[in-house]
């Protein structure tokens, strides 16, 4: 993890293909291990979640195209693997944050890579919604007593995602240590704030499935466009304030 300002191993493809439906079930933005352990499918207890929007919601921005991959391919192969390496790693299936944690504190790699990434994309789900982009204003007052300015903040952010060298992710985090401090990191990778102490707010995607259909090699222009117009603020502000 590095706290930005800063500046990855080739992304793996997945056999398993999910079809992404149509109709989508609300979700609450707030809730990780809820939605990640909503059923017990056959193969394992790690689900895929439903997007909380229509696959073309969040267009022009983002398009159905990339969605559907991404979502229906990429975060569904990441759950596959989870479930298959979960069998027997030894790590009792509580919840999704649980699972992450514990490969990580006990050097299972593969496991963790895939368990992270199920969560980050759940994350990433849920830091974005249609016609996003509108900061409440107790988040405004955070941002100008962290970073100087919502500006600023948002500057700070799109660097982050663009500066996050090969793949990753750039989140905005609240450090308990620091009293629930603002900070805004990218990891490398699967790598994740959830195992650093930190608390995830919003995070945007900047591996290259996440935006190349899209934007090509763009990731800038995709960057702003998430935070202008898609990062649901109002899902970070709850995260915060059910940590508070």
């Amino acid at each position: 993890m590095h706290s930005c300002n800063s500046s990855c191993l080739p992304r793996r493809e997945f056999l398993k293909t999910v079809a992404l439906g149509t109709a989508v079930a609300a979700v609450a933005a707030s809730s990780m291990s809820s939605i990640a352990f909503a059923q017990t499918p056959a193969d394992g207890p790690v689900v895929l979640p439903a997007l909380p929007y229509a696959p073309n919601a969040l267009e022009p921005v983002i398009s159905a195209n990339t969605l559907g991959f991404h979502h229906g391919k990429h975060h569904a192969g990441y759950v596959a693997n989870t479930n298959r390496l979960l069998k027997d790693s030894g790590i009792a299936a509580t919840s999704l944050e649980d699972i992450v944690k514990a490969a990580a504190e006990q050097k299972k790699q593969g496991l963790f890579n895939n368990a992270a990434q199920v969560y980050n994309h759940n994350l990433y789900w849920q830091s974005l919604t249609p016609g996003g982009g509108n900061i409440p204003a107790a988040m405004q007052e955070l941002l100008t007593r962290d970073f100087g300015s919502v500006d600023a903040a948002k500057k700070a952010l799109a660097d982050c995602a663009v500066n996050r060298f090969a793949s990753g992710w750039a989140w905005l985090v609240a450090d308990p240590a620091a009293k629930n401090t603002l900070k805004i990191v990218d990891t490398m990778n699967a790598e994740t704030p959830l195992t650093m102490g930190l608390t995830p707010l919003l995070v945007i995607d900047v591996w290259e499935h996440a935006y190349y259909l899209d934007y090509q090699n763009k990731r800038a222009d995709y960057a702003k466009a998430v935070i202008d117009k898609l990062l649901n603020w109002d899902a970070a502000l709850a995260r915060l304030q059910k940590t508070a």
